[in-house]
């Protein structure tokens, strides 16, 4: 990508990043016989560490080749003939270390201590914890710094003595200091929203929430509608029920805003309707049931599809849900670089429906994001539609997006994700029942199809604005081509054609103002900037600003170094600031790390923008920081979140979750 004056050899790469990583090293005048003591160490290295992967051949091809025009040099050719087992890592580390709270502090604290209220643990006399404060801080950690972001932005840490920066606000006798002036200004303002409650999860695990208009339309399916006995056939139901099903009924108190529902406060029992009719035509039968108080229009009125909440974002910059990823730390990084949109990392149905707690996190919302949708991920309209009135009932947001595009085995195999675009009755079961429950509009990512060379996705969006979805997102990729090709943006173009009047917003292959300019020529209603590989919010979550302003960023190694120590301060706010919020928080920043060293900086560009799938070769940076966020080497990533969270627990160990993304 023409950094010919900045290339450099593996040993030389790693020579310098040693050398500056020690204290008094020098970077330069190395002598050949010091590189060759390096290149052996690297290898002996390599030996001991079996279950690491290596690095990748391709990359070792195109960092020796220094020549313009594209021809590798004499001495590349023996790297092509490396054995099969050489060949680059695919897929997913799926056996990674899994490390736990008791990994990292053999000795915990109590919450109920920590809480204030030490005569009320829950566990009594056999309470595995420290109750004794003295003890615990005997065997505590060494704090990891001076200031509490939690401290300094709230004017309390809630974590107290277990906080990692408790020296900030500890006073005598390890008393908890309070900011009350600085306490003040928060003291009753929801900060997160979508918390699952207590209330709520026990009704889900006793399976005592009332899906009252799910089963209504599920009801529905299992009657055979005389198209010989395929009762679950969705296409045969009669006009009637159709209108029925593109209809929902709003809750009561909606006043005279029927458009515009009111959702229920958080952990608040979903409020019965007055009227108890099971039928599909309650209006019919209204006089005949007994209700609580005067029966109004809107309790007899079906909401039609045109009255429901708009999903306005033509135009918009939508961040697309990135699993893992797609944190709310990072996305309140995209929202601070321009985002107009946020979509939930995925959340599978059965698992919010069991009320797990980790699947509910997926769906916490900032107060910052202002537009936030949330993805659902399930194979069987029961489910689907249930959780889809969970949602429209417990949580706050402004769409409900259907995944329909992932490809992974896991959940293709179950016959969600992109194998829906196989299983059309389902899939239309599946969009028709979410989107008779739903209050707000219901959206669905697809791409183009399950096979590489057959296209389906212009035969299937049609159906899709029939069935009553609000919007499509197109990634231009198949199941079988992952992220190893280009987007098909000429097929995007067709389909936005074929999807109008319902808007398409295209995906694939945004890494520059000008990707996000012709991507917009091509007729789409908007992008979506994901996970591509490279990845392009990822990579740079600044490429929102770039889009905006329609130019090129040049940013400073200092300047990302600050993104990171802002994404670190938002995850010990989100994850907490004691030992087990602070490795979390580290573990996220390494796995966005792994995207985020294949960044080439614009100042080292000889030809703009930097090219897409292509993986960067060794280069040296203008100063050793930007050197270091280059390495794509754990140890340097681990470096990194040293800077930033202090020195990683004795037992520490890290893998990426994809295998592509690092060696040793």
């Amino acid at each position: 990508p023409g950094l010919h004056r900045f290339l450099a050899s593996k040993e030389q790469f790693h020579a310098y990043l040693r050398a500056r990583g020690e204290p008094g090293g020098q970077a330069d005048g190395r002598g050949k016989e010091e590189e060759d003591e390096d290149e052996v160490e690297e290898k002996e290295e390599e030996e001991e560490v079996g279950s690491c992967q290596n690095e990748p051949p391709a990359k070792r091809v195109r960092s020796e080749d220094l020549g313009q025009d594209g021809e590798r040099r004499e001495d590349a050719g023996a790297a092509e003939k490396e054995p099969a087992e050489r060949k680059r890592a695919r897929g997913q580390n799926k056996s990674r270390p899994c490390m736990k709270p008791n990994h990292y502090e053999q000795r915990r604290l109590c919450p109920s201590v920590t809480q204030g209220c030490a005569e009320k643990c829950y566990f009594g006399s056999q309470c595995r914890f420290l109750h004794d404060v003295g003890e615990y801080m005997a065997v505590k950690p060494a704090d990891l710094g001076r200031s509490c972001v939690l401290f300094e932005t709230f004017g309390k840490c809630i974590y107290g003595v277990t906080c990692r920066f408790a020296q900030a606000h500890l006073g005598d006798g390890y008393q908890n200091i309070v900011n009350t002036d600085l306490a003040k200004q928060w003291e009753g303002k929801s900060l997160v929203r979508n918390n699952l409650s207590k209330d709520l999860q026990h009704q889900l695990r006793k399976r005592k929430f009332i899906f009252k208009k799910a089963d209504e339309y599920l009801r529905g399916l299992a009657k055979p509608h005389g198209n010989g006995g395929k009762g679950g056939k969705a296409t045969g139901r009669s006009t009637e029920e159709r209108e029925v099903s593109n209809c929902t009924t709003p809750q009561e108190g909606l006043g005279d805003s029927p458009g515009c529902p009111v959702l229920p406060e958080q952990g608040e029992d979903p409020k019965p309707d007055t009227l108890q009719s099971p039928g599909p035509t309650g209006g019919e039968e209204a006089s005949s049931v007994k209700t609580v108080g005067p029966v109004t229009d809107e309790d007899i009125t079906k909401l039609r599809s045109c009255e429901k909440k708009k999903l306005e974002i033509q135009g918009k910059l939508y961040l697309a849900p990135l699993t893992t990823c797609g944190n709310l730390p990072f996305r309140r990084i995209c929202k601070r670089f321009g985002a107009d949109v946020t979509c939930g990392e995925m959340a599978v149905c059965t698992n919010l429906l069991q009320g797990q707690s980790s699947e509910w996190a997926l769906l916490k919302r900032h107060h910052t994001e202002d537009i936030f949708g949330v993805q659902l991920e399930g194979a069987f309209p029961d489910t689907m539609t249930k959780c889809a009135e969970l949602l429209n009932q417990t949580i706050e947001a402004d769409f409900v997006d259907i995944n329909v595009g992932c490809p992974i085995d896991l959940v293709y195999k179950k016959g969600g994700g992109c194998a829906l675009m196989t299983r059309s009755n389902k899939f239309e079961q599946i969009v028709r029942g979410m989107n008779s429950v739903l209050d707000i509009p219901l959206t669905v990512k697809i791409r183009t199809g399950v096979q590489e060379k057959i296209n389906v996705a212009h035969k299937i969006i049609p159906k899709i604005r029939e069935w009553g979805a609000s919007m499509v997102t197109l990634h231009g990729r198949s199941r079988e081509q992952r992220y190893t090709r280009g987007a098909d943006w000429d097929y995007i173009a067709e389909c936005a054609k074929i999807a109008s009047p319902m808007p398409l917003f295209g995906n694939g292959d945004i890494l520059s103002y000008e990707d996000a300019n012709r991507a917009m020529q091509m007729g789409v209603s908007g992008i979506m900037i994901a996970r591509q590989v490279p990845v392009g919010a990822l990579i740079k979550p600044w490429l929102f600003t770039e889009i905006k302003e329609q130019r090129h960023w040049d940013i400073s190694s200092s300047e990302r170094f600050d993104i990171l120590k802002d994404f670190t301060n938002y995850g010990l706010e989100h994850w907490g600031s004691d030992t087990q919020g602070v490795e979390k928080t580290r573990k996220f920043l390494l796995e966005w790390l792994s995207f985020l060293c294949r960044y080439i900086p614009v100042g080292l560009l000889e030809h703009l923008p930097q090219k897409i799938n292509e993986r960067p070769p060794y280069y040296m940076g203008r100063d050793y920081l930007e050197t270091l966020m280059a390495s794509q080497n754990v140890d340097d990533w681990i470096k990194i979140s040293e800077l930033l969270l202090g020195p990683v627990p004795t037992s520490f160990t890290f893998l990426p979750k994809h295998k592509a993304n690092s060696y040793r």
